[in-house]
C-alpha cells in the first residue's frame, strides 16, 4: 500500500515535471531519464534496465509503427490480456485471472496498454518476480523473449546506460584516425571465393601494417578471437541493434576483452591481413580492414552495406 502511495505521488510530480520539460523544450531522452528513475524508486528495479529494454523496443519497433508515447515499449496482447475475450483497459486483477501481465500504474484501477505509466511499471513488476540481481534480471529477459540475442543486447545497453549516467550515446569515428594513409570503395555485394562462393558482407579499407583500427560508436564487445575467414575479429554492438564487425586485424588492444565497453574513437586494434586458415594464418592478401555491418530486428540478423555509414563517418573524423 505504501509502495502504491509513494507511486502516484511520484508519478504526480511526473506529470507537473513533464509540463516543465515541454515549456522549456528539453529533449525526449532527459522526460525519459525522469521516468526511468522515478519508476526505480517505487519498483527498486533500476532505471538502466527499463531504459535498456525501452531502448532495445524501440530498435525493433516496425518502420510503420507509429510512436504514440514516450515509451517504445510495446507488449502483445497476448501477454498484457492473456485470454481475456476482450481488447481494452480493464482493472489488472481483471487480467491476472485470465494470465495477463497488464497492470495500474497511474492510480486509475484501469490497466491501459497504451498508457506509457502502466506500461513502464508492468515491465518493472514482471522483472521484480524474478528478483534484483543482474542474473534475475537476465532471467527474466528470457522468460519474457525467449532468444538469446534480445537478452545479450539489453543486458549490453544497461551497463552502458550504466556506466555514462545517460541514454545519449551517438558519437561516432571513423575507424582509421587521421594522418594515416588509407583507401576504400563500397565492395559490398561483391562475391568472394574463399570457403565457398559468398557475397561480400563489408567494406575493405586498405592501409599499411599496424595501422589503429578505433571503434566506430559506442558499444560492448560481443565477440573476439580468431575467424578462419576473418581472421584475428572483434565484433562490437552499440544501442541500436547494429553490430560492427572488424576483420583481418593484426592484433588486440592490450588488456580489450569480451564484454569490455568500448567508445567512438577507442582503439580496439590494427590493420593486420590475417585470415582465410587456421589460427595464425597471415598473408594471404594485401593488409586492410574488413568493416561490417550488421542489423538485428529482434527475429533475424542480417549485413548492410556499411560504405554510406563511413562515408559519413570520414568527413566528420575527429
Amino acid at each position: 500500500m505504501i509502495q502504491r502511495i509513494l507511486l502516484f505521488a511520484l508519478l504526480g510530480f511526473f506529470l507537473l515535471s513533464t509540463i516543465a520539460y515541454a515549456e522549456e523544450n528539453v529533449d525526449a531522452d532527459a522526460e525519459k531519464i525522469a521516468l526511468y528513475r522515478q519508476m526505480e524508486a517505487v519498483t527498486l528495479i533500476p532505471w538502466y534496465y527499463l531504459a535498456a529494454i525501452d531502448r532495445y523496443e524501440a530498435n525493433i519497433r516496425d518502420a510503420d509503427d507509429q510512436e504514440t508515447g514516450l515509451i517504445n515499449i510495446n507488449i502483445s496482447e497476448e501477454k498484457w490480456y492473456g485470454f481475456v475475450p476482450f481488447q481494452q483497459p480493464a482493472t489488472p486483477e481483471l487480467l491476472q485471472m485470465f494470465g495477463g501481465i497488464g497492470q495500474d500504474g497511474d492510480g486509475d484501477q484501469l490497466a491501459d496498454k497504451d498508457n506509457d505509466i502502466d506500461v513502464l511499471y508492468t515491465v518493472a513488476s514482471y522483472l521484480q518476480e524474478s528478483g534484483y540481481t543482474s542474473q534475475d534480471i537476465r532471467t527474466a529477459l528470457w522468460n519474457y523473449y525467449h532468444r538469446e540475442l534480445s537478452v545479450m543486447s539489453i543486458m549490453n545497453y544497461a551497463k552502458l546506460f550504466q556506466q555514462y549516467q545517460t541514454i545519449s550515446l551517438d558519437e561516432t569515428a571513423f575507424p582509421v584516425p587521421k594522418g594515416y594513409n588509407y583507401s576504400y570503395r563500397s565492395t559490398w555485394g561483391d562475391a568472394r571465393g574463399f570457403g565457398g562462393r559468398r557475397i561480400h558482407e563489408g567494406t575493405d579499407i586498405f592501409a599499411s601494417y599496424g595501422t589503429p583500427v578505433r571503434a566506430t560508436t559506442y558499444g560492448v564487445v560481443e565477440l573476439k578471437g580468431w575467424n578462419k575467414y576473418g581472421g584475428w575479429r572483434i565484433g562490437i554492438r552499440d544501442i541500436y541493434n547494429r553490430y560492427h564487425y572488424f576483420a583481418h586485424l593484426n592484433g588486440f588492444a592490450e588488456g580489450l576483452e569480451m564484454g569490455d565497453i568500448v567508445e567512438a574513437g577507442q582503439t580496439i586494434g590494427s590493420v593486420g591481413s590475417t585470415g582465410y586458415g587456421p589460427p595464425g594464418t597471415a598473408g594471404k592478401f594485401p593488409p586492410h580492414l574488413h568493416y561490417g555491418m550488421y542489423k538485428d530486428n529482434g527475429k533475424t540478423e542480417w549485413s548492410f552495406d556499411p560504405y554510406p555509414h563511413l562515408k559519413r563517418w570520414e568527413n566528420n573524423n575527429p
